[in-house]
């Protein structure tokens, strides 16, 4: 009878264990950067290479800053959703445009349009690492002191945009 039971107690446990395991979100990986100061960087950007931006230049503004590549899938499928956001001009959208080749990159954006009021480039992927960046496409959003206020992990979705972004940006903008 034992031998019946203990099979059956251990087959409950991982069912538990299992259920558990579904109702977690993959895609909501914590930033230890939530809070504080947006890392610094000076990047060319990448329709005016010759030309730099840093976080300071954005001081003032609450501003989103997109990790996106020309070679990346799920970017191509948040792209039309970045696209329809900035018409709406609620926000400063920044690109940043990781391990891609220029060419490529301003080829995608005339191709399927460009959302960003300014890309940057980090053809060699340091600026992803400082911001933490896991993979393409990440989006976070910024406030006018700099703080990086939420981190959005994988595509931005419409859902996401009416329930987390426009909320979230209308109270940064509230903010003095």
């Amino acid at each position: 009878m034992l031998k019946y039971i203990i099979p059956l107690i251990l087959f409950i446990i991982l069912a538990v264990f299992l259920a558990l395991g579904l109702n977690l979100k993959p895609g909501e990986i914590p930033s230890p950067l939530l809070n504080k100061p947006a890392p610094q960087f000076s990047a060319p950007k990448l329709n005016a290479p010759e030309e730099k931006l840093t976080p300071a230049d954005l001081t003032g503004k609450v501003w989103l800053f997109n990790v996106w590549a020309s070679w990346c899938v799920s970017c191509r499928a948040e792209h039309p959703i970045l696209n329809q956001l900035a018409r709406q001009q609620a926000v400063v959208i920044v690109g940043l445009n990781y391990k891609d080749e220029p060419i490529n990159a301003k080829k995608w954006l005339d191709t399927l349009g460009n959302p960003y009021n300014v890309s940057i480039m980090d053809q060699d992927g340091r600026i992803g690492i400082d911001w933490g960046v896991y993979g393409v496409p990440e989006t976070f959003v910024m406030d006018k002191t700099g703080l990086i206020r939420y981190k959005h992990t994988g595509p931005v979705t419409a859902e996401d945009v009416q329930q987390i972004f426009l909320p979230l940006i209308a109270k940064l903008q509230a903010e003095s």
